[in-house]
């Protein structure tokens, strides 16, 4: 089967149908009417000889090789949108561009503030769009060109992307000032006895704190759980809790830091984007302008 001879139309209402998952929904972001998405879809299983997509109660559901397939499909949208890139056609003083990232709270906190005044100096016409992505949507989200970078741990694993180290930070406790356990040394003993806050961008389970303490056969006392890293500091100015938290994060704030009486590994970060925007200038740009933000934290 010769792809190169399918209808790019086809193609197109093809990744529209995937990532919207619904024929009437397709039909109004494609601007025409559902029974012309119906019939190129139609055109589509008899090309491929396959469902491509199965009607259920949750939507369209596609098949393995609809789920094979919308990676190529979306790349090849890509660059024929995108066309021949020069590689002196971006020029950042004069470059108006959207750049959406996800990112979470503490992502944010540890890169927006040395980023984001450099590009006001360097490339004001470039828009910045930061938002939160299920660790499980980034992927699709990247292919598709909804998203032009993800700054994720590094556990992301696909062929598709490319991932750079971004930062790697130490973890210390942070208690207010003039809190009662800065009175003698900070030992292991002291550090259980104390009421901890646990920030994790996930609702549930344990992190890496936890998770150093249960390998020495050791759990601390969690009295708040929070997704929000920048509102666990503000509760610690006010209580006598303690928090554990990468150490640039705690130097934004007027607390006092304590250096782990045990080891845990250091906190990481990665830089991720897909493959098919590598060699765009504009984006190329973005990339390094990200990662000598963080230069000094890795």
């Amino acid at each position: 089967m010769r792809l190169d001879k399918i209808d790019l139309n086809l193609f197109i209402v093809f990744e529209v149908i995937y990532r919207e998952g619904n024929l009437t929904k397709s039909a109004n972001v494609l601007n025409i009417t559902q029974p012309a998405v119906s019939n190129a879809l139609s055109r589509l299983r008899k090309t491929f000889d396959d469902q491509l997509f199965n009607r259920t109660a949750d939507g369209m559901k596609p098949t393995p090789f609809a789920q094979n397939l919308i990676g190529p499909v979306r790349e090849a949208l890509w660059v024929l949108n995108n066309g021949v890139i020069d590689n002196d056609s971006f020029i950042p003083e004069t470059a108006k561009r959207l750049v959406r990232i996800s990112m979470s709270d503490l992502s944010s906190a540890l890169v927006l503030p040395k980023l984001v005044p450099a590009l006001r100096q360097l490339a004001p016409g470039i828009v910045l769009e930061t938002q939160t992505i299920n660790r499980d949507l980034v992927i699709d989200e990247l292919s598709s060109s909804n998203l032009e970078f993800s700054i994720e741990a590094p556990v992301l694993m696909d062929q598709r992307l490319y991932h750079a180290p971004l930062i790697s930070d130490s973890f210390v406790c942070v208690v207010r000032n003039g809190h009662p356990a800065l009175s003698e040394p900070f030992t292991l003993e002291n550090y259980l006895s104390l009421d901890h806050i646990h920030t994790s961008s996930r609702p549930s389970g344990t992190g890496h704190i936890d998770a150093a303490l249960h390998s020495i056969g050791e759990k601390r006392k969690i009295k708040a759980r929070m997704q929000n890293y920048l509102v666990a500091p503000k509760l610690v100015m006010e209580t006598d809790l303690a928090l554990t938290i990468p150490r640039r994060l705690a130097q934004v704030f007027d607390l006092t830091i304590i250096e782990l009486p045990f080891s845990v590994p250091d906190y990481g970060l990665h830089l991720y984007w897909h493959k098919s925007k590598d060699a765009d200038p504009g984006h190329k740009w973005m990339r390094e302008m990200l990662l000598k933000s963080c230069e000094e934290d890795r």
